[in-house]
């Protein structure tokens, strides 16, 4: 008998890629819960500065708005100004607040939360300077 491969065969991946990209999908859909529990919580906690909450609050008025920096219906970027300033926001409450604030409140493991950050911080900064700097002054 030969090892050919009928036309009608579905063949696995090697090296289990589908079970890797299953895993990473369902990471990711059990972290969206705790984070925004998170934001949630922070918004909630008095020694967070209201200012930055504010801040979260007026960045996630600008998402249901229908006016924007760039249109939704731009192909490609109509959602990236959206994803920059909502990481813009959440990383500057997370900063006013503090590790040990944010350590209280998250559920997760803390190797997880970092990652989170680490990619938060580093969407952020793919925010124009100028935008930045205003965003601090406004909060501060």
């Amino acid at each position: 008998m030969t090892d050919s491969v009928r036309p009608d065969e579905v063949i696995p991946p090697e090296g289990g890629g589908s079970l890797q990209l299953r895993t990473l999908v369902t990471d990711i859909a059990l972290l969206v819960p705790n984070l925004i529990k998170l934001l949630g919580r922070l918004v909630r906690d008095p020694r967070v500065p209201r200012r930055s909450k504010l801040l979260v609050g007026a960045m996630l008025a600008y998402l249901v708005s229908p006016v924007d920096v760039v249109p939704d219906f731009v192909p490609g970027l109509g959602k990236v100004d959206d994803i920059l300033l909502l990481a813009l926001a959440v990383d500057h409450l997370f900063d006013k607040a503090g590790e040990d604030v944010v350590m209280s409140h998250w559920d997760g493991p803390a190797d997880l939360l970092q990652m989170v950050r680490t990619v938060i911080d580093a969407t952020a900064q793919l925010v124009p300077a100028p935008v930045r700097r205003w965003v601090e002054r406004l909060s501060s």
